[in-house]
């Protein structure tokens, strides 16, 4: 909270609390607190509760940063009143709007008239953008509102914000064309559409933009061909029109432009063959033309891209020999030229030395290369005097189609460095190129997979902690057991859902590794973010040896671990470009970093409900959900398909758990008794009989030492009846009679604010 020795410091114009882990709701008179306050940073901080409405009263502010809290509720309607206001940043929070359709805070501050930079990314606001976005400030420089629910047509008017310099209407749910009055942002530099439901052409018009270094329309429904007219880009860095329905072939004017870092046009209908002229962007870093049409031979130009590290031209119909000389690109880091039609000898020099650097599974006519490729000899006499090779055996392919999906999906886990962006949150379909790492390496940084590093054990994998040398820090490495027949499809339902996750509640890949261990099997693993303190479960149930002292008792411990878990279902239930079910949810699975900030892990038995939805083979069989004891929905037992539900149940039972100290399997439930029934007979006035008496007697111990005692006790009984309520609504035994996540999130900050305000 902001200490209240601030504000006898009334003519403060500058408050700067920014990235302290600060928590609790602001006070409702901030802004007549400092009158005189120009400036406020208050972002990266885990502040609850409505923005104050007061700040419309700070007359002289003019950079004002929210970012990255928890504020519910919606945008003061009255920061309109502040002339100056020339920096909003509202980013990463739970905002709404103030109306279920209408987003009208846009035209709120139609009437700053100096603001240059607006961002409201990554919140909740949703409904058709209004007319009035068109009346912004003409000194507008940024306007980023990706990673919300806004859908309908873009609005025309955008043109008027004649100084844009970016633009981010990406990750939300826009229909119809593209506006051809875009090109009238002469100045644009960075025009962000990604994951939307946009369709028909790009616009020729585009060529226009001479500024334009980033373009991303990625995973929309764009027909058409690439334009020509994208090669009057010279500024271009970053093109990515991956996941679209793109056709005909891939422009030379394009492929040639000199500034080019990355391109990706992969996942299209795209054919023809690879343009010569592809050897000119020499800045080109990062290259994927996979999962297309194209036909022809790889061209050796290519060995004019000296800076290239990431190279992919999987699923394509390319055929001939691999280029001898791609052994010059001493850059590249990895390369992928698997299930084509390619023949004759695989070089040994260069990248070809690494095994685990390229794949080019699927060619069956390759054959030399170093001996770990396995691939067989080429026929020595006949190479000599001709250049194609007689026929040979057919090379037996041994590895499944999972790992052919992982490659394609590594190149979506990273995201481009680029100056551009600045302090914004980064896209998932840019990256920055992440490291490629080797069995010996992860056999290194764990002492040979040593038991002493042994951190946790599943059905399918054991997770070790280690010290990866090249990236200078400490990983968990989650090793996937390939014997036990589901864990390939474990690896790559994690691997899917991660992806195209990017929450801080959410445990984050760093890299994989699909590669061959000493032996020769196959060896899959992932690389997460290591958390020091280990999992919930192991908190919450500690055995008299390990408890020697007072860990993780505190109610307000308990309550922000809940939210953090609770706003974690909420992204993947809501905000994610497709609904995700985590369908395992557990203390186990709910791991905690240094500062106690829960993350919830293991996407191991994942959906992804729209993958669910379009494959006739999974509603069949209603998907043979797996989860685990206790915690799986009742209904998936008799049958019926994942659902948002039946991890809001699961929350539930794991909300009980944190509150009582009971697993839902404990020997006390028996005969018809369960978790969700032992804490529905306790409401309201019995409640306290069944809290965790570690957690009460912290909460006593508190309570003795004020001078409010009766107040205290009283809060406290309310705010555990409150969260009981919570667990066991969503722990009903019927799906509809739930709470879903979002209104979860919001009760839970309201008994949260409830609680503090026993602190004032």
């Amino acid at each position: 909270m902001i200490p209240f020795s601030l504000y006898n410091l009334s003519s403060i114009r500058c408050l700067d609390v920014g990235l302290n882990r600060l928590y609790g709701s602001l006070p409702p008179e901030l802004g007549l607190i400092f009158p005189n306050l120009g400036e406020l940073y208050i972002g990266v901080n885990r502040f609850t509760g409505l923005i104050p409405v007061s700040l419309g009263n700070a007359s002289k502010l003019f950079n004002l940063d929210l970012s990255s809290n928890y504020f519910t509720g919606s945008m003061p309607m009255n920061l309109g009143r502040l002339k100056g206001l020339v920096w909003l940043s509202a980013f990463e929070n739970q905002l709404v709007n103030e109306k279920n359709e209408e987003f009208t805070c846009i035209t709120s501050l139609t009437n700053c008239s100096g603001l240059q930079h607006l961002s409201l990314s990554k919140n909740q606001f949703s409904g058709i953008l209004p007319n009035s976005i068109a009346n912004l400030s003409t000194q507008l420089i940024g306007l980023w509102l990706n990673g919300n629910q806004f859908f309908g047509a873009i609005p025309r008017g955008l043109e008027n914000l004649a100084n844009l310099i970016e633009l981010d209407l990406g990750q939300n749910l826009f229909t119809g064309t593209i506006p051809i009055h875009l090109i009238k942002l002469r100045r644009l530099q960075g025009l962000f559409m990604e994951e939307n439901r946009l369709s028909g052409k790009i616009p020729i018009s585009v060529g226009d933009l001479a500024q334009l270094s980033i373009l991303s329309l990625s995973g929309n429904d764009l027909q058409g061909s690439i334009p020509l007219s994208l090669g009057n880009c010279r500024h271009l860095q970053y093109l990515y029109l991956d996941d679209n329905n793109l056709s005909g072939t891939i422009p030379n004017h394009v492929v040639d432009i000199p500034s080019l870092l990355e391109i990706n046009i992969s996942m299209n209908h795209l054919t023809g063959t690879l343009p010569l002229d592809i050897g000119q962007s020499q800045h080109l870093v990062w290259l994927n033309i996979s999962n297309n049409r194209l036909s022809g031979e790889i061209p050796p130009s290519l060995s004019a891209l000296i800076a290239l590290q990431e190279f992919d031209l999987s699923h394509n119909k390319l055929t001939g020999h691999i280029p001898s000389n791609l052994v010059q690109l001493l850059s590249l880091q990895y390369l992928d030229l698997s299930f084509n039609n390619l023949e004759g000898e695989v070089p040994e020099h260069g990248i070809f030395q690494n095994p685990s650097a390229i794949s080019i599974l699927g060619n069956a006519k390759l054959c030399g290369g170093i001996p770990k490729l396995k691939l067989p000899k080429c026929p020595k006499q006949d190479f000599k005097k001709q250049e194609k090779p007689f026929s040979r055996r057919v090379i037996i392919i041994i590895v499944v189609a999972a790992i052919l999906f992982l490659f394609i999906l590594l190149c979506f886990l990273a995201i481009p460095s680029k100056k551009l962006r600045g302090k914004l949150a980064t896209k998932s379909s840019m990256r920055k190129g992440y490291l490629q790492v080797t069995y010996g390496e992860l056999f290194k940084a764990t002492d040979g997979f040593s038991s002493a590093n042994l951190i946790g054990e599943g059905s399918y994998s054991s997770v070790y902690r280690g010290i990866i040398d090249r990236m200078e820090r400490i990983v968990a490495i989650k090793i996937l057991n390939l014997l036990q027949r589901r864990a390939s499809k474990s690896f790559i339902a994690e691997c899917r859902a991660l992806s195209s996750i990017c929450h801080r509640n959410i445990v984050k890949v760093l890299t994989v590794c699909s590669s061959i261990d000493f032996s020769g099997n196959d060896f899959k693993a992932l690389i997460l973010e290591y958390m020091s303190n280990g999992s919930l479960d192991s908190w919450l149930h500690q055995n008299a040896n390990e408890y020697h002292q007072l860990r993780f008792v505190s109610l307000i411990q308990r309550l922000n671990v809940a939210i953090d878990i609770a706003c974690a279902l909420d992204y993947l239930h809501h905000h994610c470009p497709t609904t995700i079910l985590h369908c395992d949810l557990k203390p186990s699975n709910i791991l905690l970093d240094d500062d106690m900030v829960a993350h919830v892990g293991d996407f191991g038995i994942a959906r992804i409900l729209s993958d669910d939805i379009n494959d006739s083979r999974t509603q069949t069989n209603s998907l043979a959900i797996r989860g685990s004891i206790g915690y799986v929905a009742p209904e998936y037992g008799m049958g019926a398909n994942p659902s948002t539900y039946g991890d809001v149940y699961s929350y539930g039972i794991l909300l009980l758990e944190m509150l009582t100290g009971k697993r839902p399997y404990d020997d006390m439930f028996k005969n018809n008794l369960n978790l969700h029934q032992f804490a529905k007979m306790a409401l309201p006035e019995r409640v306290m009989e069944i809290i965790d008496h570690q957690l009460l007697s912290h909460e006593n111990e508190v309570i003795r030492q004020s001078e409010i005692h009766n107040k205290l006790t009283s809060i406290l009984h309310e705010t555990l009846v409150l969260l009981v309520k919570i667990g066991v609504s969503c722990s009903n035994d019927s799906p509809r009679e739930r709470m879903e996540m979002k209104d979860v999130v919001i009760e839970l900050h309201k008994v949260r604010d409830f609680y503090l305000s026993a602190e004032k």
